[in-house]
């Protein structure tokens, strides 16, 4: 039991050292953007130009304004430390299938002519993922803290909807896409049988 607190202690305080630097380094990149100009908005993704997929990821990390990445802070640090309770390299993994997820699905839909950059993408996936974790899972615990982020942040889902041309619904549809899916492929094995039971 002992031995298990320890683990557990251990998973919760590696999950918040990480994502308080995550999100100290999006506070960090946002005021090097203001102090330069913002020369890093050039970092966003612009549809269908071949050159901008290499700014897929660097776009999920940059901000258009302190407002935006304030916006973004809570979420992704609530969302992010309960996903990564489940273990770093899965957290890692996971977060990773996001960002591309979002960021491809921008570049291929998103309007002409436009800069998409922020960490909105991520928050989306990490709600979706956690959203169905449990029940790809077949984890009870993970099941009901599942329910409990859809009760907390169940408004989020609104963020699909393309109501406000200024806002990425891209990004957030295709990023809650790629949570989705990542719960699927990083799903954990079921546990063997014991003997006397056969699995049809």
């Amino acid at each position: 039991m002992t031995g298990t607190r320890t683990t557990a202690t251990a998973r919760a305080v590696t999950a918040g050292a990480v994502m308080l630097a995550w999100v100290a380094l999006l506070w960090l990149l946002e005021g090097i953007d203001m102090a330069t100009g913002n020369a890093l908005d050039t970092y966003g993704v612009s549809p269908r130009e071949p050159a901008e997929l290499t700014d897929i990821v660097p776009s999920a990390f940059l901000h258009s304004g302190w407002e935006h990445v304030a916006s973004n802070s809570v979420p992704l640090l609530v969302l992010g430390f309960i996903a990564a309770l489940g273990g770093i390299r899965r957290f890692a993994a996971v977060v990773l299938v996001v960002i591309v997820t979002s960021g491809l699905g921008v570049w291929l839909t998103a309007p002409p002519h436009t800069v998409t950059l922020g960490a909105s993408g991520a928050v989306f996936g990490l709600f979706g993922y956690l959203l169905v974790r449990g029940f790809v899972d077949r984890r009870p615990l993970d099941i009901v803290v599942g329910v409990l982020i859809a009760a907390v942040y169940g408004s989020l889902l609104w963020g699909v909807l393309p109501t406000d041309s200024g806002i990425s619904w891209q990004g957030h549809l295709f990023g809650l896409i790629g949570g989705v899916a990542a719960a699927f492929f990083f799903r954990r094995p079921r546990r063997p049988q014991g003997p006397g039971y056969v699995t049809v």
